[in-house]
């Protein structure tokens, strides 16, 4: 059983940018781990990633959840605050048998990872460049 860490991921930036997510504690009495990236001095623009892991109706789930938020300063009286204006989201939730064996599980995953390389026009149009498949 993995400890709670911090996880360093990259974006897809002309150059890119290493994103550090810290603990930032539980929720759901300790079944979601939640990791936020300090953005902007403020915790509403954190970025946060929040990983759980269950066992439902003699399955094993795992959701893994992305948010980045895009902020603006509103200014009403004087007064300025940062306002999340939009945030983008990803959801993703692995369901596998109990019996499902550790290289299935890593197989499955291992597909799902490289179906979101840039050269994977099919998925990567369709969500990147929000086309519809045809």
């Amino acid at each position: 059983m993995p400890a709670i860490q911090s996880l360093v991921i990259n974006d897809r930036a002309a150059t890119p940018v290493a994103h550090t997510f810290t603990p930032a504690g539980f929720r759901d009495n300790g079944i979601v781990a939640v990791l936020a990236e300090a953005v902007g001095g403020t915790p509403v623009a954190e970025r946060t990633y929040s990983i759980s892991h269950r066992r439902v109706n003699g399955r094993m789930k795992t959701r893994m959840v992305l948010t980045v938020p895009v902020i603006q300063t509103e200014t009403i009286n004087g007064i300025s605050k940062p306002k999340v204006v939009r945030a983008s989201v990803v959801d993703a939730t692995f369901t596998f048998s109990l019996d499902s064996t550790e290289q299935e599980r890593a197989d499955t995953v291992g597909m799902f990872a490289d179906s979101l390389a840039t050269s994977k026009v099919v998925v990567n149009d369709v969500v990147v460049k929000a086309q519809n498949i045809w």
